[in-house]
């Protein structure tokens, strides 16, 4: 086992809750549960990137589409904050003025915040 694999073996409780909040956030807007899939963490591939800011290495993982086309990412610092981000590329599906671009997570530990990333639709 790599050390980015071993990495992620400690971080796939954090992993798994932060997918769930991605989730959540989509059932907020008004999709159903499930209809617009978030990737599973052990699904995605990863790897160390070193921080320039910290020096130490970051955890970076990053889920593709059929067709190798980047859907999302996740990066876990040393420190213990993350980011987490997943396209949605879907109709707001209560509100016609909007487009949900994706779903976004940060924080620290247990401390999930979430969002969708909207973008004004065409008219």
């Amino acid at each position: 086992m790599d050390k980015a694999q071993w990495r992620f073996r400690q971080l796939a409780p954090q992993a798994h809750a932060i997918c769930r909040a991605l989730g959540d956030e989509l059932v907020k807007l008004g999709f159903a549960p499930g209809s617009v899939p978030i990737g599973d963490p052990r699904s995605a591939s990863y790897h160390l990137s070193r921080d320039p800011a910290s020096g130490l290495d970051s955890l970076v993982g990053e889920w593709h589409d059929a067709q190798g086309q980047k859907r999302g990412g996740l990066v876990f610092h040393a420190d213990g904050t993350f980011f987490v981000e997943h396209d949605v590329i879907c109709a707001h599906p209560r509100d016609p003025r909007w487009f949900v671009e994706a779903v976004n997570a940060w924080g620290r530990g247990s401390d999930i915040r979430a969002e969708p990333r909207l973008l004004r639709a065409a008219s």
